[in-house]
């Protein structure tokens, strides 16, 4: 699994995304893709049930984003309707996080950082999808920061490269983490009862 390759491709980096149009002159803009040997319809279940806490988790590493407790293993019934608004919490118990700010199903999900409710968002991460031959899909997975926006309180200069190695590295396990789950899957119907 972690010889797979995340990198995006010069082409992938540069075409334009659903979401993009969210925050047009980014700060930074970075672009990771994945190749996995299910089609869409079968990874698009994993995406729509992200979150922490009482979600899926976000299949990363847990400890961090997660607070320890493991992403789900299996696909939750109860998780997989969704709508623009929906909250995707960052971490468990947290009442703000990422919002649902467009989707497609099987096509693309669009979260997205709202510094206050209704204001425009500082920072968008898409998830887009495209069907290769042989019932793949390659999974392309956007962030873009808005200008502007502090960086935990450090200047652009240090922050940046600080939020783009971080995210780097929990990017590349969150994009395995996907494409393990859905091609661990022997069976479309494949989806439990969520457990306590």
């Amino acid at each position: 699994m972690f010889g797979r390759s995340v990198r995006a491709t010069w082409q992938e980096r540069a075409n334009p995304l659903p979401g993009d149009e969210l925050i047009p002159d980014p700060i930074a803009s970075l672009t990771h893709a994945i190749t996995i040997l299910r089609p869409p319809s079968l990874v698009w279940p994993w995406l729509v049930q992200m979150g922490a806490g009482n979600r899926g988790g976000w299949y990363s590493y847990d400890l961090v984003d997660n607070r320890g407790r493991r992403s789900a293993q299996h696909l939750v019934p109860e998780l997989q309707a969704i709508s623009v608004g929906a909250l995707f919490p960052a971490v468990p118990g947290a009442t703000d996080g990422f919002h649902v700010l467009g989707f497609e199903e099987a096509r693309y999900l669009i979260l997205g950082w709202r510094p206050a409710p209704g204001a425009a968002p500082v920072m968008t991460w898409a998830f887009v999808l495209e069907g290769l031959v042989a019932g793949c899909t390659r999974l392309a997975v956007r962030a873009r920061g808005a200008r502007g926006y502090p960086f935990y309180g450090l200047p652009p200069a240090i922050g940046l490269p600080l939020v783009r190695f971080g995210h780097a590295i929990m990017q590349r396990r969150q994009l395995l983490g996907i494409a393990s789950r859905a091609e661990s899957l022997r069976h479309p119907t494949h989806v439990r009862e969520k457990t306590a």
